[in-house]
């Protein structure tokens, strides 16, 4: 980044990201000027290889051309009425028929808010406070997602440990499971179901699948106990399958949560469940015990809406999910060899068009296993990518593919992979 740039950046916002999380070294800053398929250019005109696409949002790719002509469709037609719109209402009938657990929805303006009503929902409907999630896993920018996010005590389950300042009924209304251990997990729920208003869960934990039968006993546990299952597939709807984690996975939650690759790269979220529990949210029953409060200005707004449909044709595509899942695969197996070249041990992990590296030599199994591995090993890696033009998170978690990437694209990749763990060692 040119340097007026970078200490304009610095000058106002903290680290000098206007968004968070990013924690780059101020001479890695950089300024993103546009993006085109599955790649960036800062505004000094440097070319990146783009595998964080905007933390998944894009898996249609940046400037999708579909997505662009209905976006510029509507904008002269208006851009938000904070209403129901033909666009919101096309886009909710799709989501109603791809979607097995949606026979009802609202829409937000993020996977944090969709996530955070799930949650509501489910303690007003139970009258119980509590919800269980799963150790490591993400929901966002609530207290929930940000609990027990990247724990370092160790702490014995179900004790959740605050990784933000600021969310101090944390403490008090979450407990936490280690993921993939479902007697340990069926124990807790047991323990505590008086308390407890339901179970969250990412279908895929970050970059971790499910054990066989790991989904279905929390989905046979949580209906046998009366608590209500939610699955955050703000990562995995429509990028795991159309019909998302529910279709490829065959279990159907209670109230399902969206975002992300929704909007085909717009700002987008969704919420939607069971009827019986989604009618909580109808304003009339506003001053009765048996309503929640749900509003978003921008939710449901006609740009993203019509970027939805948008992106929904694009994945109707024929072809669309097999090139996903089959170049991951491809992709996951050209990061293993990488390292087998390099004699470095680790795991490789991810399923569809998703991955990660683990610098372990132990099996990745859940956050734990996942801890275990070397992270500054990994930050130095994702550092070094950074330099050689390729744009990732360096916080280390998942690779993003996109329908615009191809195996070429991913060569390209571990070349400057290979060059990057050359310095690790």
């Amino acid at each position: 980044m040119p340097p007026e740039i970078a200490a304009r950046a610095l000058a106002a916002f903290p680290a000098g990201v206007a968004n968070g999380e990013f924690g780059l070294p101020p001479d890695l800053l950089v300024a993103i000027e546009r993006g085109q398929g599955c790649r960036l250019w800062d505004s000094s005109g440097k070319e990146y290889l783009d595998f964080s696409m905007g933390w998944g949002s894009s898996l249609v790719g940046h400037a999708r051309p579909e997505v662009v002509e209905a976006v510029v469709r509507q904008a002269p037609l208006g851009s938000n009425f904070a209403y129901l719109n033909t666009q919101v209402l096309a886009l909710a009938e799709e989501i109603r028929r791809a979607c097995p657990g949606v026979e009802r929805l609202r829409f937000c303006a993020s996977g944090t808010e969709a996530t955070m009503y799930c949650q509501r929902v489910a303690r007003a409907v139970s009258g119980r406070a509590k919800i269980l999630k799963f150790e490591g896993a993400y929901h966002g920018a609530n207290e929930a997602g940000v609990t027990s996010l990247f724990p370092s005590q160790d702490l014995e389950f179900p004790q959740p440990e605050l990784t933000s300042a600021g969310t101090p009924s944390a403490a008090h209304e979450l407990l936490v499971a280690p993921w993939n251990d479902l007697e340990r997990t069926e124990a807790i729920l047991r323990a505590h179901r008086g308390e407890l208003a339901g179970i969250i869960m990412e279908p895929l934990q970050r970059c971790t699948p499910p054990l066989p039968g790991f989904l279905e006993g929390v989905r046979r546990i949580a209906t046998e106990l009366g608590l209500i299952l939610i699955f955050d597939e703000v990562v995995t709807g429509f990028r795991l399958a159309y019909g998302g984690a529910q279709e490829f996975y065959g279990v159907v939650p209670d109230l399902v949560a969206y975002g992300k690759a929704l909007g085909g790269g717009y700002p987008i979220g969704a919420f939607g469940g069971r009827a019986e529990l989604m009618d909580w949210v109808d304003e009339a029953r506003i001053g009765s015990a048996r309503y929640v409060w749900m509003a978003s200005t921008l939710g449901g707004n006609p740009i993203s809406t019509a970027a939805a449909n948008a992106a929904l044709g694009v994945f109707r595509q024929p072809g669309t999910y097999e090139h996903l899942h089959g170049l991951g695969r491809e992709f996951r197996a050209m990061l293993a060899q990488v390292l087998t070249d390099r004699q470095i041990t680790g795991q490789i992990i991810g399923d569809g068009p998703l991955a990660q590296i683990v610098f372990s030599d132990q099996p990745v199994m859940d956050y734990r296993s996942t801890k275990r591995g070397d992270r500054n090993r990994a930050r130095r890696m994702m550092l070094g990518l950074f330099a050689r033009g390729v744009f990732l998170n360096p916080m280390g978690t998942k690779l993003y593919l996109s329908l615009a990437h191809d195996r070429a694209t991913c060569a390209a990749f571990c070349d400057r992979l290979s060059d990057a763990l050359a310095e690790t060692a």
